[in-house]
């Protein structure tokens, strides 16, 4: 346990998992020792898929040693820049992938970056965190599935990624719709801040999600000769699909918005309604103060001083002059 906490979750070498695997080959798993071996004379039928968890600093260190990594693979992992794209280096693909975390709570914190390369001999994936994309891939490989190239990986991940995507959609959506039907029932408990926190979040994941369905179409304009035609219908189809789930992602915040502005309304209204009614009250106070102020001067002359209904006059008097106030001002605000 010790050593899978100090590891962060990888082995010394920073490898969270490793699978050697080809066209009608069985797949096996494989450790750092012997990915290092297979990288240094790797075989025509099969390649290998590294994953790394580059929490731990031993990560880096190793695919320098061993990976045999072009140099624009190194900068596009320490750049600022997160957004998602695909790139050809050296006769090889370098994605920057964003995806969410496991038990994604719609919290900005829980999107994260992969990063991917990709040859003939193998892809090497890396992230930071436990990402659920590349999770589905693990047990789809480890369930037998076969991948026959680690271009049909590369175009697995992707459709993962956006089958995540659609299920977030789906319950932004369910959330959005419980909301909607809570204010069409004047019964509204979730509060606009949860309504502008998923918008939010669903912006970042647009921002940074957006630019794939582009990269991959420039990608498809001029790909590897090792990508195969099969492999390029397969990403022009998970580009096709990408870009609906973003329109999608899209419609929804224009959705949220529009709801947001209904919300920010009705309370708006409330607020007036308050304001009104406190400003009657206010009015009908008046005449009560105004009397009670002259009638308690400490001077002579104060009429109905020493009259034996005094007192009720001038209550029946005051009752008078605040209901005809009240009805005035209902008056006033009746709809025309």
């Amino acid at each position: 346990m010790a050593t899978a906490a100090f590891s962060y979750g990888s082995d010394v070498s920073g490898l969270v998992w490793g699978f050697l695997m080809g066209d009608g080959v069985p797949t096996r798993q494989v450790d750092a020792a012997e990915a290092a071996a297979w990288t240094a004379h790797p075989e025509r039928e099969r390649f290998t898929w590294l994953h790394f968890n580059l929490s731990n600093a031993a990560s880096e260190r190793w695919l320098r040693a061993h990976a045999g990594l072009p140099d624009e693979f190194y900068e596009i992992l320490h750049q600022g820049s997160r957004s998602t794209r695909i790139e050809v280096a050296e006769d090889a693909l370098i994605a920057v992938v964003n995806d969410v975390q496991h038990n994604f709570s719609f919290d900005s914190a829980d999107i994260s970056t992969l990063w991917v390369h990709v040859t003939p001999r193998g892809v090497i994936s890396a992230r930071r965190k436990p990402l659920e994309s590349i999770e589905r891939l693990r047990q789809d490989v480890l369930q037998g599935n076969p991948i026959r190239s680690p271009a049909e990986l590369l175009v697995h991940l992707l459709r993962d990624q956006a089958d995540i995507l659609v299920n977030i959609v789906r319950e932004a959506v369910a959330r959005v719709d419980a909301t909607e039907d809570q204010l069409l029932a004047g019964r509204l408990t979730r509060r606009r801040e949860d309504l502008g926190a998923l918008r939010r979040v669903l912006v970042r994941l647009q921002r940074l999600l957006a630019p794939e369905p582009a990269a991959l179409f420039r990608l498809l304009q001029r790909p590897p000769a090792w990508v195969e035609r099969e492999d390029r219908e397969e990403l022009r189809q998970a580009t096709e699909e990408f870009a609906v789930v973003l329109r999608d992602l899209a419609a929804l915040q224009e959705r949220i918005k529009l709801l947001q502005e209904e919300i920010a309304a009705q309370v708006n209204e409330d607020n007036n309604r308050s304001l009104f009614l406190l400003t009657i009250v206010t009015v009908m106070a008046l005449p009560i103060n105004l009397i009670a102020g002259l009638l308690g001067m400490n001077v002579g002359g104060v009429p109905l001083s020493q009259h034996a209904h005094g007192f009720w006059i001038v209550l029946g008097f005051t009752a008078a002059v605040t209901g005809t106030i009240a009805w005035v001002l209902l008056r006033l605000q009746r709809p025309r």
